[in-house]
């Protein structure tokens, strides 16, 4: 009776686990994707939009298939022999948001504080409220890279010592 409790009581973690994962990776894909921002610098009229950058547009990508992945990862049937291959498939989302956000942090941090050596002038001051919304998907998206990797350590814990589900 103890055995089955505490199996119950994992699955409805990692069941709350992948429902947070879904939902922080379905918002930072819908946040980064209606980020734009149009404004001028002097006479020059520009608009700040995710898809200008690849890195951002990635990063939407990753997390529309770190979204999917986990939307359908919730429809398996637990006694399903697909369980073997979803945790190499949560190595490869968890990796898939980690280098999604690491790229798009790195595009962030040059459109706040330029690049003097490249001669990139920092675009944060002109387009505010564009890199606060940038800002929220990739605080959203970290948010969903750790989410996966509890998930991951989770997935490895079950895989190497199946009897403690």
């Amino acid at each position: 009776m103890h055995h089955t409790n505490m199996v119950k009581s994992k699955r409805v973690c990692t069941l709350l686990l992948r429902v947070l994962a879904l939902c922080a990776t379905i918002a930072a894909a819908i946040v980064m994707g209606t980020s734009h921002e149009k404004s001028s610098f002097f006479t020059i009229q520009f608009e700040a939009k995710y898809n200008h950058t690849p890195a951002f547009t990635y990063f939407l990508i990753v997390n529309v298939i770190g979204g999917v992945y986990s939307l359908l990862v919730l429809f398996f049937p637990a006694e399903s022999l697909l369980w073997r291959f979803v945790v190499a498939l949560d190595v490869v989302i968890t990796m898939l948001l980690t280098s999604g956000v690491s790229a798009a942090l790195a595009i962030a941090y040059v459109g706040k504080k330029g690049n003097s050596y490249a001669g990139w002038l920092p675009i944060c001051g002109q387009v505010e409220g564009y890199c606060h919304q940038v800002g929220g998907a990739l605080a959203t998206g970290f948010a969903g890279v750790i989410i996966y990797m509890l998930i991951l350590l989770y997935s490895l814990h079950s895989a190497i010592h199946p009897l403690h589900l």
